[in-house]
């Protein structure tokens, strides 16, 4: 199978080249891996981390669980990286392992206090089509054309 962490091909300026205050790879790989102790070790105790479209928001202790018991084995890779000293802005593709089904894009505020996150912003946005509206008026086009990109049917 997959890791749960895959690297895309680097762009210029899209991943940073000097060392973050978080192993941000070790985070997002604990926490595609449902691995509650490994996310554990990221968050300081009284860290909070909310989701936007869902108006929640959750102690660490509650997004570990929730995150652990969501359904399905998950991979993912990371379109952007910004490493700005307190925050790291992340937008990662996640998808499930070998393929099929759902795919996701979420893009994570993460504020860190002495190399631990003590909140996260996390915005998350079903992947699929431009809605018929949008396509009538024949604007725009794909971002990666769909026969380049083997998770979208490609």
């Amino acid at each position: 199978g997959r890791p749960p962490f895959a690297a895309r091909p680097a762009r210029a300026g899209r991943f940073p080249t000097g060392v973050m205050q978080v192993d941000i790879h070790g985070y997002w790989d604990a926490v595609l891996s449902q691995d509650a102790a490994g996310m554990r070790e990221f968050f300081l105790p009284d860290a909070v981390v909310n989701w936007p479209n869902t108006n929640e928001s959750f102690t660490a202790e509650e997004f570990i669980r929730v995150n652990c018991e969501y359904p399905g084995s998950w991979s993912g890779e990371f379109e952007r990286i910004i490493d700005a000293g307190d925050v790291v802005i992340t937008a990662l593709r996640v998808f499930p392992r070998g393929g099929g089904g759902p795919s996701f894009h979420a893009v994570s505020f993460i504020s860190l206090s002495g190399g631990k996150i003590f909140s996260v912003d996390e915005y998350w946005g079903d992947d699929g089509q431009p809605p018929e509206w949008r396509r009538a008026l024949s604007l725009g086009r794909e971002l990666v054309p769909a026969g380049e990109d083997p998770e979208r049917g490609g």
